[in-house]
């Protein structure tokens, strides 16, 4: 087996078990943290505040109004979070392992992992749709969707693709470079409940850089993609703006956006890592 052979067999390894870990972690979040999503993505349609938004959801249905979705979010959210983390790990142990990129900055390799992670989100777009569109419209979103579908066909569930794989690129790499940046310069320790420490405060951070770095572009791929009629980016960010103004387009469901990622950014990078400590024993 040749030197280029070696490294890509390590980069995959490598990345297959990150993968599979950060899979692990999400799909465990998916049902703790599902209420705050559908309050988010109900935020980002809407634009309303978080406590009517909670308020107009549960005269809905209850609490399983919060869960509408919940079936399409347990299949995509450990997918989309198996890419992200397969990226960033393939990405890298690949980059760090060619002796003619080993010396990239931290920031070019984050990006090109970060690209990589936005082309699988696009794959996952019909899975993507189903489930936001019935988070937004609750009981009557799969009809909606299927009134699309009959009107402008199956590309509809492709509708906020673009919005979906530039939201991923620039939501992906601030939360990997400051994971990065952050994992090569705190320093390690030995014990669990420092691990537990150190891992939840660089998620709860990167999260935090990463929800004010992307949130504008969520709030269009919502938008469009749960509109009940097909629309364009520029009809899209036209409406928002019309309706909410400027601060609607980059504030709309930022603060809940923040919690939720603050908590889930703890959460996932604990688990995470807990999970691939765990598969090297």
């Amino acid at each position: 087996m040749d030197t280029n052979e070696k490294i890509l067999r390590k980069s995959f390894d490598k990345a297959v078990n990150s993968g599979i870990s950060g899979a692990s972690a999400m799909a465990i979040q998916v049902t703790s943290l599902m209420w705050l999503r559908t309050t988010m993505n109900y935020q980002y349609r809407y634009g309303t505040t978080t406590t009517n938004a909670l308020k107009s959801l549960y005269k809905e249905g209850g609490i399983l109004r919060f869960y509408r979705g919940y079936l399409p979010a347990l299949l995509q959210a450990p997918i989309s979070r198996f890419g992200d983390t397969a990226a960033n790990m393939g990405m890298n142990t690949y980059l760090n392992s060619n002796p003619n990129t080993k010396d990239l900055p931290i920031a070019a390799k984050t990006l090109m992992a970060s690209m990589t992670a936005g082309i699988w989100r696009i794959f996952l777009m019909p899975i993507d749709t189903t489930k936001t569109i019935m988070q937004v419209e609750g009981k009557n979103g799969l009809g909606m969707l299927g009134s699309k579908i009959k009107k402008g066909g199956p590309g509809v569930l492709y509708h906020g693709a673009l919005g979906a794989y530039s939201a991923t690129v620039v939501g992906h790499f601030p939360w990997f470079y400051t994971y990065n940046i952050l994992d090569d310069s705190l320093p390690k320790y030995d014990t669990t409940i420092m691990k537990f420490i150190r891992n939840g405060g660089i998620g709860f951070t990167a999260s935090v850089v990463s929800d004010c770095s992307s949130n504008s572009l969520r709030v269009i791929k919502t938008t469009k993609q749960t509109f009940d009629t097909p629309i364009s980016y520029k009809d899209t960010v036209n409406h928002i703006i019309k309706n909410d103004g400027i601060k609607g387009l980059f504030g709309r469901g930022l603060k809940t956006r923040i919690i939720t990622n603050g908590i889930q950014g703890c959460m996932f990078t604990v688990l995470w890592k807990y999970f691939q400590e765990a598969s090297k024993k």
